[in-house]
């Protein structure tokens, strides 16, 4: 297994994830305690000190799954705005894996049905801290 790669996540994500941790309908599951491990070993930055090559909230990311070969575009979201094609939530398997990674960084992580998933990052289409939205 890869020895995961350091990650950075603005102030701002870390407040508003921490924020969905603590409510009642996400507290205590899987991906709840997966998405923490990762906030909890971040580099928290201000937003205007995010490297932009760096996969921030509301980033749309250009990956690879590494055994298949398969290369995709998402956007990673918060819970409640996932659901359309192409629109992955932080707290999906994969979500919390591409959370602060930079470009050019691999990992893996565990699916839902046991297997393991290396994805590499291989661009950033968008970044709202590169783009100034920084309110997103």
């Amino acid at each position: 297994m890869l020895q995961p790669p350091p990650i950075v996540i603005t102030q701002l994500d870390n407040t508003r994830l921490r924020r969905l941790l603590s409510s009642p309908a996400v507290r205590g599951t899987d991906a709840a305690d997966a998405l923490e491990e990762e906030l909890d070993r971040a580099e928290v930055v201000e937003p205007s000190a995010l490297p932009t090559d760096v996969v921030s909230m509301n980033s749309t990311v250009h990956v690879q799954e590494r055994r298949s070969g398969r290369e995709f575009e998402l956007t990673l979201v918060y819970p409640e705005d996932a659901g359309e094609a192409g629109r992955v939530s932080v707290l999906a398997p994969i979500g919390s894996a591409l959370l602060g990674l930079s470009v050019g960084s691999e990992i893996e992580w565990p699916l839902p049905d046991g297997r393991m998933a290396r994805i590499r990052v291989l661009g950033l289409r968008y970044q709202p801290e590169a783009a100034g939205d920084w309110d997103l």
